[in-house]
């Protein structure tokens, strides 16, 4: 009979042979979605609280820059990996470009570094960035260390937490507290996180860090609190029972689901590890044995402080070693209470890998003409289903990621802006501040059309341009001021609107550009991708660029012979929109109040000839009152005449009534080019994307298949592609089938030893 292996042999088996499962799971994790990550251990705690100097401790090995002041001014996460064949921790820094000349197994860059270079790459990122506005940085150190005594966890030490003097003078460093105590709160949001929690207080009242703490894990049910600089505090206690206090806090002071139940408490010698005259310490070992010899010590000065000795729970609790062995065990229970977890997902991801592989088999099969033919329509037909979608509208796509605020938009599409560079502020333009796409950024940069083109008004007009468009007439030499009006009105009105018909054309076209990458991506998102038919997509994309240039082109033309029309020749129907404003400022010429006292003292300069020829003929004639009425109007209208149509001299009147004619025109050739535009650009821009471009991409097609093939597929690279893919898959199939296999021996051999026990 076959001798019984022990169960503590038997259990560090599992144990080894689940460091080892565990070390592949995260060469996988890329490929898992990182849905298997081991769990971390986040260190929390404020400036000077000892952070940095307990990681090292419960490594066994220094790596920071750990001092008086802040010295931890980006997160340092390093991630441990269990190797029973490091007898030395081999440290690999991963690169910040990830161009680094070697890579770890799950692919990620990384170049192997000694500890004291590491050491010195972590002071100077400190020193850089001490002397940088910021003073902290998000980005995190990313280092990962092999090492026989390290289980697979991370520990991410974070920037102490910052308590600002209040006042308007210390806003910097406020604001550089609300930064850390974002950063801090963001690394220890995740369910599967322990929370290391360090306290530099002799009072449990004074919860400095755990303020922070509680208000993500608010009954610190994944929290180990650790009181840090233990003996610069025996000392402070004068009597027995303010340590007893200390060790044990009261439940009113101290949460009780607590994890761990009670307090750590630790301290850890200061001093460097190296060979120059400063450091203290010669080697790691000399490190490892001065932390133990500081644990003895702080148990004998409680004890002498208690006059009694310390239990074994209360031993338990003190010291760096006592804190690694709980956080080791706890880890442990982690790993082990995930394996049944981890096992389903590895089923799954075994399953979408044979579907990929099977997928991919399938494609290389039907690589004959007949079927490449099929597949090229059945793209055409899915593209042109998801950009009728897009300008109909759908909320499918994230907005964050294809979406445009009218900022970027204005930015990337060009902005409407006339001769005077008026812009409309988008806190005026409706659904201004919205990421958009589609259809609802088309009506959006219509309506910014409207309300831009719409608020324009008749640009100045200078009495030299008045005197200018005068000019000479073919059989007299008077003034026309309704055709001076006429030149005036349809110059400026041409000059204005001209470029807002580019603008509107160049957005436009812009805007139904984007909707090709968004279809790509809405394909691929229902499994309609066609990514390893590179030619084809871009066969049709480029197709689709081409219409949609074309079309704007043509509708643009169109609409620029609208406007040559309406500024060629004036319509009084089309162009004069406001006859009553109008009529009522002309009547105003012949009113009598204003004839008597305006027109002649106004005219007076010009008109000496004729006023003396007037005198003469007025004393001489003796007429009765009836006839003196008559004469009234005739002279009013001789005033008129002779200060409209005989004088050249510009004078206000003239002036007003030009001014008058040049805006009513102006005004109406806006309207009408605001409303023609619209129409046209929805009519010839808008409505051929939806009925003419299927049948020119289908035609598009049929030409290709006449001409080659390979203008639409490129076979031969294709077949390459497939088959790298194919064998990409195979491995990864044999890599998921193996763990998946690991972690079931794994779990059975789990769940042998709990029957024993």
């Amino acid at each position: 009979m076959a001798t019984p292996v022990p169960a503590e042999a038997d259990a560090g088996e599992a144990r080894e042979l689940l460091y080892e499962a565990y070390n592949e799971l995260q060469a996988l994790a890329s490929e898992l979605g990182g849905a298997a990550v081991a769990p971390a251990v986040v260190v929390v705690g404020h400036q000077t609280d000892g952070k940095s100097a307990l990681v090292e401790a419960l490594m066994g090995f220094q790596f920071n820059h750990v001092g008086g002041g802040t010295k931890t001014r980006r997160p340092v996460a390093l991630h441990l990996r269990f190797n029973p064949r490091c007898d030395e921790p081999q440290c690999r820094l991963l690169s910040a470009t990830g161009d680094a000349d070697e890579h770890d197994e799950a692919g990620v860059a990384a170049r192997p570094m000694p500890l004291a270079d590491i050491q010195a790459y972590i002071e100077a990122e400190n020193l850089r960035l001490e002397n940088d506005p910021c003073q902290f940085s998000e980005k995190e150190i990313i280092i990962k260390v092999e090492y026989k005594h390290s289980p697979n966890l991370t520990i991410i030490d974070t920037p102490g937490l910052i308590l600002p003097a209040p006042g308007r003078k210390n806003r910097v460093l406020q604001s550089q507290a609300s930064a850390v105590e974002r950063l801090v709160r963001a690394k220890i949001q995740h369910k599967e996180t322990i929370i290391l929690c360090l306290e530099d207080c002799s009072d449990w009242s004074n919860a400095t860090t755990r303020r922070v703490v509680m208000q993500v894990d608010p009954d610190l049910a994944r929290t180990v609190l650790v009181s840090t600089k233990l003996d610069t505090k025996i000392p402070q206690f004068a009597r027995p029972s303010d340590v007893e206090v200390f060790l044990h806090p009261p439940t009113c002071v101290l949460d009780v689901s607590l994890l761990g139940d009670s307090p750590f408490f630790t301290s850890v010698p200061s001093g460097r590890v190296g060979s120059c005259h400063e450091a203290v310490f010669r080697s790691n070992e000399e490190f490892k044995k001065a932390i133990l010899s500081r644990e003895m010590e702080d148990i004998a000065s409680i004890e002498d402080k208690l006059g009694r000795s310390l239990t074994t729970k209360e031993r338990d609790r003190i010291g760096v070693g006592n804190l690694r062995l709980y956080l080791e065990e706890l880890l442990q229970k982690r790993y082990v209470e995930s394996v049944p977890l981890i096992i389903p997902l590895l089923e799954k991801q075994h399953r979408n890998t044979t579907s990929k592989l099977r997928e991919v088999s399938h494609e290389l099969s039907d690589m004959n003409e007949a079927k490449l033919k099929e597949k090229a329509q059945l793209f055409h037909d899915s593209f042109l289903t998801k950009l009728s979608l897009l300008l109909k509208g759908m909320v499918v796509a994230p907005p964050d990621k294809f979406g445009e605020t009218l900022v970027n938009e204005r930015i990337n599409g060009g902005t409407f802006t006339g001769s005077e560079n008026f812009q409309l502020p988008n806190k005026m333009m409706p659904n201004g501040g919205m990421r958009l796409y589609g259809g609802a950024q088309y009506h959006r940069a219509m309506a910014e059309f409207r309300l831009v083109v719409g608020s324009i008004r008749c640009p100045p007009i200078t009495r030299e341009e008045i005197v200018n468009a005068c000019g000479v007439e073919d059989i007299h030499d008077g003034t026309n001021y309704s055709r001076t009006a006429c030149v005036i009105a349809v110059a400026k009105a041409r000059d204005t609107f001209e470029p807002f018909l580019h603008q509107l054309g160049f957005r436009l076209l812009y805007i139904l550009k984007r909707l090709i990458p968004i279809c790509v991506y809405l394909l691929e998102k229902d499994g309609e991708g066609f990514s390893s038919h590179e030619v084809l997509v871009r066969r049709v994309q480029e197709a689709f660029k081409r219409f949609a240039e074309s079309t704007e082109q043509s509708c643009r033309q169109r609409c620029m012979e609208d406007l040559e029309s309406t500024t060629r020749y004036v319509t009084w129907s089309l162009h004069n929109k406001n006859r009553a404003g109008l009529r009522h400022f002309l009547d105003s010429f012949v009113a009598p109040e204003q004839l008597s006292v305006n027109t002649l003292n106004e005219q007076f300069s010009g008109l000496n000839d004729n006023k003396q020829d007037r005198a003469k003929g007025d004393s001489k004639s003796n007429h009765s009152d009836t006839n003196s009425s008559s004469a009234v109007p005739e002279t009013r209208l001789v005033d008129l005449l002779d200060s409209t149509l005989w004088n050249r001299r510009l004078v206000p009147s003239s002036e007003r009534l030009v001014y008058a004619l040049v805006h009513q025109i102006f005004l109406g050739i806006k309207e009408h080019f605001l409303v023609t535009t619209e129409l046209k650009f929805n009519c010839f821009l808008l409505m051929p994307i939806v009925d003419k471009l299927p049948a020119l991409l289908r035609q598009d097609l049929e030409s290709a298949f006449e001409e080659e093939l390979d203008s639409i597929f490129d076979v031969t690279q294709l077949r390459q592609s497939l088959g790298q893919k194919k064998r990409e898959l195979e491995i990864e199939l044999k890599r998921i089938k193996r763990l998946k296999d690991k972690f079931g021996e794994i779990n059975k051999k789990l769940n042998s030893l709990q029957v024993r026990q």
